[in-house]
């Protein structure tokens, strides 16, 4: 008994850490999480704001709501835009999917970066200079980081040139289990889906109109080239309901518990601060894996 109280005390303690929040209204929550993104452009003084996206639920909310907060800005005769960017590695196979978000999301500016070119010379250079992978997964692996990273690279780039704000997609099922590349779709300079669950951003996809089809669509990141479309579920070994189950105090299976609260601690690196000396000889932060 004392072993599942413990076990409970923490997922608690990790469901607060994460910013969920025990109750949800969803029509309360969008319009929240909308004026934040317009009072964060207001404070910075930027003039947009920038998202990638993939043809999934997470981007196509965030970037609505990005699109709803600059159209509200300029009712008040401020400058304000979202550009919407695409950036497919060569041909995505669900493209009908980022096609169909961006004709419901109705960015101001939309563009397309292929990143394919960039990413397979990164690639071989690195097999260039006498770097060595395990085996073809390991290295299909590794080129999936690079891939997460050269998008994150190139919507910064938009961003510079285009005095904005980069928005990132993560909410609280993939910060749990540390589900994002670091450096890569793990950073942004803002993160209007914080603290929600899997199907608390679904929900709020149901107010705005997404399309019922994105909703339920499977998540996948879609970066590795030897297994294409992997499914996040397939993944992770666990889904999303379960996840969603944990964060909202709901109870689980003790087997999914586990699994979850040991994915939790050994991304702990993802989200913390780099590691780095004390000053008293000690060490601040968790090593990397």
């Amino acid at each position: 008994m004392a072993g599942n109280t413990n076990l409970q005390d923490q997922q608690a303690a990790i469901a607060s850490d994460l910013g969920v929040q025990p109750d949800f209204d969803s029509a309360v929550e969008l319009e929240s999480r909308v004026a934040f993104l317009e009072k964060y452009l207001l404070e910075t003084g930027k003039s947009g704001y920038v998202l990638g996206i993939s043809g999934g639920v997470d981007s196509t909310v965030a970037a609505r709501m990005a699109q709803l907060a600059a159209e509200r800005l300029r009712l008040t005769g401020r400058r304000a835009f979202f550009v919407a960017v695409r950036l497919p590695y060569g041909h995505q196979h669900d493209e009908e999917d980022a096609r169909r978000a961006l004709d419901f999301i109705r960015a101001d500016h939309v563009m397309e970066v292929d990143i394919k070119p960039t990413v397979d010379a990164q690639r071989e250079a690195l097999t260039a200079s006498g770097l060595v992978f395990s085996d073809k997964g390991a290295e299909d692996f590794v080129a999936g980081n690079i891939k997460a990273r050269q998008r994150m690279v190139t919507q910064y780039a938009i961003a510079g040139a285009m005095d904005c704000l980069v928005i990132g997609t993560d909410q609280a099922a993939e910060a749990l289990m540390g589900f994002f590349t670091k450096h890569g779709d793990g950073a942004a300079d803002l993160l209007p889906l914080r603290g929600l669950t899997k199907r608390r951003v679904r929900a709020l996809g149901v107010v705005l109109g997404v399309p019922a089809k994105l909703i339920t669509k499977a998540p996948t990141a879609d970066l590795e080239s030897l297994r294409p479309g992997l499914p996040d579920e397939v993944a992770l070994g666990v889904n999303y309901d379960e996840i969603d189950d944990f964060l909202e105090g709901r109870p689980v299976r003790e087997d999914t518990l586990r699994t979850v609260l040991d994915q939790y601690h050994a991304t702990a690196h993802k989200r913390q601060a780099p590691a780095a000396p004390n000053g008293t000889g000690g060490l601040r932060g968790p090593a990397a894996d």
